[in-house]
This record gives C-alpha cells, sequence and structure tokens, in this order.
C-alpha cells in the first residue's frame, strides 16, 4: 500500500526517495496506463509549484495525451511542435525556464510559465513524452532535469517487462 511520504527537504535524497517510490509502486504491475497513471500522481504529490505533470504517448506519428494530474490539456502534439513535439524530434529533454520565450509554445494552460519535458523511449522507439509545467519560472534546474530522466529511464524498464 502506497503512503505519502514526508520528505527530507534534500532535493537529491527526496529525488532518490521518489525513484524507490515508483519502483515500489509499479512493481508486478503490466498495464502500461496504469503504470504512467500512478506515476503522474507520484510526480505531482512529489513537485512542489507545478501545475501539471503527465504523459503524451506517440500514437500514428503525433503526441497524444494520456495518463495525467492537472487541468484539461491539448490532446494533440503534433512532431516537432511546442516543446513536447520539439523535445520528440531533437529526442532530448527540453527545460523552458519562460514558455512565453520558447518559439511555438502550445499554451494549453495560461498559468504555465516553465516547463520541462522528457522523451521516453522503447525498444529504440519514440513512446512518448513526460510533461511538467509549473506557475514559476526557472522552476526545473539541472537537478530536477538529472532525476526526472532518471525517472523515466526507470519508467522505460518497467514498461518494456
Amino acid at each position: 500500500m502506497f503512503q505519502a511520504t514526508a520528505y527530507s527537504g534534500n532535493k537529491v535524497n527526496d529525488y532518490e526517495q521518489l525513484l524507490k517510490q515508483l519502483t515500489v509502486l509499479s512493481e508486478d504491475e503490466t498495464d502500461t496506463t496504469a503504470i504512467l497513471s500512478n506515476a503522474s500522481a507520484l510526480l505531482n504529490q512529489f513537485l512542489n509549484e507545478v501545475n501539471w505533470v503527465g504523459f503524451y504517448l506517440w500514437k500514428d506519428d503525433e503526441l497524444v495525451l494520456g495518463p495525467f494530474q492537472g487541468l484539461p490539456a491539448c490532446i494533440r502534439i503534433a512532431y516537432g511542435k511546442g516543446v513536447c513535439g520539439t523535445a520528440i524530434k531533437e529526442n532530448k529533454t527540453t527545460r523552458v525556464p519562460d514558455v512565453f520565450e520558447f518559439p511555438g509554445h502550445i499554451a494549453c494552460d495560461s498559468a504555465s510559465r516553465s516547463e520541462i519535458v522528457v522523451p521516453l523511449t522503447v525498444n529504440n522507439e519514440i513512446y512518448g513524452v513526460l510533461d511538467i509545467d509549473s506557475p514559476i519560472k526557472n522552476r526545473f534546474d539541472e537537478t530536477d532535469q538529472i532525476y526526472l530522466e532518471k525517472f523515466v529511464k526507470e519508467l522505460e524498464k518497467l514498461i518494456q517487462s
């Protein structure tokens, strides 16, 4: 049974705890929707100052809304469009300190000011992205990026198995 954890306030230690929680929460589960749903809920519970946490999944050459926490969102995002489509096109994490300065930003939630998007690949194929928005400029730093990439790598292993 999962219980919300009181985190220490040490960012690195707390992210390490988050990775352990993801593993425990998802072990022995094979349903991808269930895994991604709990992953988005876990991140939403863990991260402060965020207003949207979720996944877009790659289907028919575009990103389609998957499990998420937050307000209703854009349903489809084209390859190379917005922060999510750019992350897929470049196949790398895209960290945006101020979304209003990102050319072609898609404003699904007008409250969002910064964003981080981490691509997911399964069996060397595009699978989707983890997308996190914040109403705070410069919300995501290098530590967030490193650990969110580790979080996604763990998800990729869970999805492949």
